[in-house]
């Protein structure tokens, strides 16, 4: 067995979600959870099938963004795999919505962060074994980083 780090492709703006579902619709259901969710989303989502033809399905509202999300699911490589790259709405407006998916068994992040996924090569196939989120903490909040995180959150509208 071989372990890689597969580089998420995609810029600063660009939220990542990746995770696990099984079954040849995901592609279908991924699409309309999304567009129901967020008013003026821009997506594009790929799924890796496990059998069969064992291709990436994809769907979207935009072309970049789903060739994005092709690239990203065929580089994991990882059967039942999925791959969103969307604009216009932050995780927490569509973590919920794809979870809610029947054929969803999990996400393993959504962000816009830097994504390493830890993919593990195996004589069947890959599998995704975690991510890497960003970077590691660098220190402990203090007070000054209470307050500017807590201005932030008033600033981009989600709390009061």
């Amino acid at each position: 067995m071989e372990f890689v780090e597969v580089k998420m492709e995609k810029d600063a703006d660009t939220q990542v979600m990746i995770g696990h579902a099984g079954f040849i619709k995901t592609a279908e259901d991924i699409y309309e959870a999304l567009i129901g969710t967020v008013p003026g989303i821009k997506f594009g989502m790929a799924f890796s099938e496990a059998s069969g033809p064992c291709l990436v399905r994809s769907e979207g509202n935009d072309n970049e963004l789903k060739k994005l999300a092709e690239q990203n699911a065929l580089a994991i490589g990882a059967g039942h795999t999925f791959v969103v790259m969307f604009r216009s709405g932050y995780p927490i407006n569509v973590n919920n919505a794809v979870k809610g998916v029947p054929e969803v068994v999990g996400i393993y992040c959504s962000t816009a962060n830097p994504i390493g996924v830890i993919v593990a090569k195996t004589g069947q196939g890959n599998c995704v074994v975690g991510v890497v989120d960003g970077s590691s903490p660098k220190g402990i909040e203090g007070e000054e980083d209470r307050a500017k995180r807590k201005k932030f959150l008033r600033d981009i509208g989600y709390k009061v």
